[in-house]
């Protein structure tokens, strides 16, 4: 290829919005309101808007908008909250950080996602809570985890940060965006994000008045009134530059997502029918905005298959190399006959192409034939 092939284009989709973007971020300059200036709020409600729900909170990041979530609901050193074993180290990595028990659970081999199903043998009398994770753009099955959750009396914390805007359909037919389906929802703004700004940033959302309340209190050191201080509470804000790109990027967030559904149609298209691959479920009950396009290769080749990739100049990524409870700082919560067969069976075979709302066409054609070509060999 004459030019490199990128796992996320952030140059060239700035280099689109450059003229909005630049305006942004020097009308914050000038302003000198480089702290939870208007930027800030215009984003927070814009984002209230767009997702539907009553009270958006910006923070720092997404790892940030999960512990300040868990603070929130008043758990306590060694409550159990159940997370899956097949997900990024932040979502375990926050409860352990609390004194709380993070119960590793294993996910369903074709969504990548924790069910009810999975969910319910592992709930005790310590169980408070459960974080499904949206891994790869599509929402977890939410609606029996719902009501595991009410069975149980438990909160439930989304991780929307790779699927926002996302839509879950319920069986009545309604439709809510994933982060707003269970008590707290959080995201992140890291910059290959669907929603992405150029450094770190993240944000909690809830329908809950009084959970919004204390989330705004803890994000900002434990105070309503500045200098006084009800709760502990922690400092994580929402840069106001960073909040002006995200106004700039949020109104096209909807147009991402179909530019990003639109090249994983091609990649369906054209790897469908490849013996040894199996392309990614589509649920009936949520849509996919594809933060990842992650196949299953089979028969041990994954590896095999990333090595031709990258000699061919094709960028690939494993998401994620290990299960969480095989990780180094995880293996304390579980015993030695602990196992979650569908997460290890993952670990080795999924594989992540490129997929970014600036990937051209031969770009594609060259990672599909490229692709062919080592099954034919």
């Amino acid at each position: 290829m004459k030019d490199s092939i990128q796992m996320s284009d952030l140059r060239n989709q700035y280099l689109e919005l450059k003229t909005e973007i630049d305006s942004a971020v020097l009308d914050c300059l000038e302003s000198g309101a480089y702290i939870n200036g208007p930027s800030v709020k215009e984003f927070q409600v814009s984002l209230e808007k767009y997702l539907n729900v009553k009270h958006v909170i910006p923070c720092a990041n997404g790892t940030d908008s999960l512990q300040i979530a868990m603070m929130a609901l008043d758990l306590k050193p060694g409550d159990e909250v159940i997370c899956p074993a097949f997900t990024y180290a932040a979502t375990a990595e926050v409860i352990a950080l609390l004194g709380l028990v993070p119960v590793m659970v294993d996910v369903d081999l074709t969504t990548f996602n924790i069910t009810a199903e999975i969910i319910e043998p592992a709930i005790t009398s310590k169980t408070k809570a459960i974080v499904p994770v949206h891994l790869y753009g599509q929402s977890s099955d939410m609606e029996p985890i719902l009501k595991l959750a009410e069975k149980h009396g438990l909160y439930v914390i989304e991780d929307n940060a790779q699927a926002i805007g996302a839509d879950y359909t319920f069986t009545d037919g309604s439709v809510a965006k994933t982060g707003t389906i269970g008590h707290i929802g959080s995201t992140s703004f890291f910059p290959s994000k669907n929603l992405g700004c150029y450094g770190d940033g993240g944000a909690l959302m809830t329908n809950d008045d009084t959970l919004a309340a204390k989330m705004r209190m803890i994000a900002n050191h434990g105070q309503e009134k500045k200098y006084f201080h009800k709760v502990i509470g922690c400092n994580s804000r929402l840069d106001t530059i960073q909040a002006a790109i995200l106004n700039v990027k949020l109104k096209r967030l909807d147009k991402f997502g179909m530019a990003r559904n639109k090249m994983a149609d091609y990649y369906d298209q054209k790897l469908n029918n490849i013996n040894g691959l199996i392309i990614p479920v589509r649920e009936k009950k949520s849509n996919h905005v594809f933060h990842q396009y992650t196949l299953r290769v089979l028969d041990n080749k994954r590896d095999e298959l990333k090595k031709y990739l990258a000699d061919h100049g094709i960028p690939t990524m494993i998401y994620y190399p290990l299960p969480l409870y095989r990780q180094e700082a995880y293996q304390k919560y579980v015993d030695e006959n602990f196992e979650v067969p569908s997460a290890e069976i993952l670990c080795k075979e999924v594989l992540s192409l490129p997929i970014h709302t600036e990937q051209n066409i031969d770009h594609q054609q060259y990672i599909v034939e490229t692709i062919h070509k080592f099954y034919s060999n």
